[in-house]
């Protein structure tokens, strides 16, 4: 839920005074837009990575009163690409993000990297680099990073941009699964309304900063 949740950059408001009413748990929240009206900023805001004021409550509780480490235990935030010039193994990237999330290296955090690898379809690429990898592979790694963490809020920033519509439907079918028996909140920016209509239990539409429209992900929209 967010209250009066207003964000951008020092010298360039982009959202402001923004409200969204709670979110379920279990459940898939698409947010649509057109390119600039804040979608991005959103979800980075959300994640503690730019500067806002509000209220971002998660089970009561208000994430603006984290610290970033505090929020980092309970928030992931994944980019459409991820950083470049990072010259390790898909394996060893998973590892060390499952330890920095307090997951143990052991045979159980082996086994549940390697189940994630086979639901993406990409465990042949475990001992690839990551450097070498296509945009789209690099995506699912990036995909595969931020299911080990297991987050109580996932979100997702065009995960599906550089993926074929084939594996799009996949992907999200995954997404779908995972966040149901992690019982999260997961939000995911689209640009193609047949996947909010699809895969969305609940769509909100963003213009200019500002909250325009909402509904259940079968269509039945509202003005907000």
């Amino acid at each position: 839920m967010l209250r009066s949740f207003s964000a951008g950059y020092s010298t360039q408001p982009v959202i402001a005074d923004l409200n969204v009413p709670l979110l379920p748990r279990g459940k898939i929240t698409i947010l649509l837009g057109p390119n600039g009206c804040g979608k991005s900023t959103l979800l980075r805001s959300l994640a503690g990575l730019n500067n806002a004021d509000g209220e971002a409550l998660l089970d009561g509780e208000d994430l603006m009163s984290l610290s970033f480490a505090e929020r980092a235990q309970k928030v992931v935030f994944l980019p459409q690409s991820l950083p470049q010039g990072v010259h390790l193994h898909v394996l060893e990237s998973i590892i060390v993000v499952l330890r920095a999330s307090g997951g143990r290296d052991n045979a159980q955090g082996r086994a549940q990297i390697l189940a994630i690898l086979e639901q993406l379809g990409i465990t042949h690429l475990a001992l690839q680099y990551l450097d070498q990898l296509s945009g789209g592979q690099r995506q699912l790694v990036g995909l595969a990073q931020s299911l080990i963490r297991r987050p109580e809020l996932l979100l997702l920033d065009e995960p599906l941009s550089a993926l074929d519509l084939n594996y799009q439907f996949h992907v999200m079918d995954l997404v779908r699964r995972d966040t149901q028996a992690q019982n999260r909140v997961t939000i995911v920016v689209a640009h193609d309304i047949n996947i909010a209509l699809r895969h969305g239990d609940h769509v909100l539409m963003l213009k200019d900063g500002r909250l325009v429209a909402s509904g259940a992900g079968d269509g039945d929209y509202c003005g907000a």
